[in-house]
């Protein structure tokens, strides 16, 4: 349950870290830069709100290296979707790359010493 928890709780703190740090460049690109940052803040509030937790559950189950490979996952996981859908960004393969090496990163983490 504690792991599947951590993974949750770090979906949705990445959901609300990516609108906080892209979102502002195609929909308050016309806006002062200083209403980017608030609104960027804000946004970030609620990321710390879920990743925060995230990682005081995680941490123990999860070593302190796994819990950032997995959150790395988790904002590779969230990230193509929005670029794709949200940013209108084009799907390449340098996102399937990008996974590989992840999947390299995870399996070395996680392996048994």
């Amino acid at each position: 349950m504690i792991p599947a928890k951590t993974v949750l709780l770090l979906l949705l703190s990445n959901v609300f870290m990516t609108f906080a740090w892209y979102a502002h460049l195609r929909d308050l690109r016309s806006k002062p830069l200083l209403l980017a940052i608030l609104a960027s803040w804000g946004l970030a509030f609620f990321e710390y709100c879920f990743q925060v937790p995230a990682n005081r559950i995680g941490y123990g189950v999860f070593t302190l290296p796994q819990l950032k490979i997995l959150q790395e996952v988790v904002t590779l996981t969230v990230f193509v979707p929005f670029a794709v859908f949200y940013m209108k960004a084009p799907l390449t393969w340098n996102y399937l790359w990008a996974v590989l090496c992840l999947m390299g990163a995870v399996y070395f983490i996680f392996k048994p010493q």
